[in-house]
């Protein structure tokens, strides 16, 4: 009787069961999306679309996107380095593949986040540190997202987005170029926190006080955000679609911010819905769109599976004996 009230009231327990029913719930959203847009538009029509879809141009697409991820993990470095966190690259490399491969198995909405924040931080003793390198890497993400759109919305005159988007876009990336020059000021009164409060955000303000240290990997953010939209281009060019690349490189970054939104699996129907709004202004039809981010879709599945390599290679996290030592020193 006890145990199991015991059972019942088990924190860990209650938060398997949370994290089982966000996993449920953001999948039948995905599956729900996709659903209505395989009945708006002809699921037939789309899977057809689909089997034309040129094996060659996958693959290069394919290949692409796991350089992307190669560079990401490099990044990731650049930024734990900020908060002096040691380590080959090769470690981070393991390390961003596992959480790639965590991504697509475990139910929530950061499990690929809190794998390589773990592994990463047991291994290196610098759990607060590696917990904010990755927070800081999906940071540098995301600005890179919106000042990608920003940059190409001026510069591209194949597609015209309506002005509402465009303007909240540019306003955005405009607001977030003076967050990032102004953020050593803005943080200053962190420095005077105490207490738990300081302990979770002290190993974030070293990103904060110094943002120029930002600047190599906010480049490398930009080409990778570059990078995911050729590498629909191409699947574009495999599907047989004629679009110009610049319309899919302000397109891409602008359906990514959608897709970024925690509501569904890796964005299942989200992107198909901005793809929907966004590439019709480009002369793309609705089930060409959907065919689209499914491809998408399956692309950054697939290669979320490389992931599993290092999974199954790389052994449990142990903390360093060198590091230990430092530590019982000290």
């Amino acid at each position: 009787m006890n145990s199991t009230a015991k059972t019942s009231t088990d924190p860990r327990a209650a938060q398997g069961r949370r994290a089982l029913l966000a996993f449920a719930i953001r999948a039948g959203l995905g599956v729900a999306f996709l659903g209505l847009f395989l009945w708006l538009y002809g699921a037939k029509k789309i899977v057809s679309i689909l089997a034309h879809e040129r094996l060659d141009l996958f693959t290069a697409a394919l290949a692409l996107y796991v350089a992307g991820q190669v560079m990401s993990s490099y990044r990731w470095l650049l930024l734990a380095r900020i908060n002096q966190i040691g380590g080959p690259w090769r470690e981070y490399l393991r390390y961003y593949f596992i959480g790639i491969a965590t991504n697509l198995f475990v139910p929530g909405l950061i499990g690929g986040d809190a794998a390589r924040a773990a592994y990463l931080g047991l291994r290196r003793q610098r759990m607060p540190q590696a917990i904010a390198s990755v927070i800081a890497d999906r940071g540098v993400g995301l600005v890179a997202l919106f000042w990608m759109a920003a940059i190409a919305i001026p510069l591209v005159s194949t597609v015209t987005l309506p002005r509402n988007l465009t303007a909240v876009t540019m306003l955005v990336g405009i607001g977030l170029v003076i967050g990032f020059v102004a953020a050593p000021w803005l943080i200053a009164p962190a420095r005077r926190l105490s207490g738990r409060i300081a302990r979770i955000v002290d190993p974030l303000l070293p990103y904060l006080e110094k943002p120029l240290a930002l600047i190599p990997a906010i480049i490398l953010s930009l080409l990778l955000q570059a990078s995911l939209s050729v590498c629909q281009y191409i699947l574009a060019l495999g599907m047989g679609l004629s679009v110009p690349l610049s319309a899919v490189l302000l397109i891409v970054p602008m359906a990514n911010v959608a897709a970024s939104l925690p509501l569904t699996l890796n964005g299942l129907g989200l992107r198909e819905g901005a793809y929907i709004l966004l590439f019709a202004l480009a002369g793309v039809s609705h089930e060409d769109a959907v065919a689209l981010g499914l491809l998408w879709f399956a692309c950054t599945m697939v290669g979320g599976l490389t992931g599993l390599i290092p999974f199954v290679m790389t052994p449990v996290p142990q903390p360093d004996p060198a590091l230990s030592e430092i530590a019982a020193l000290s």
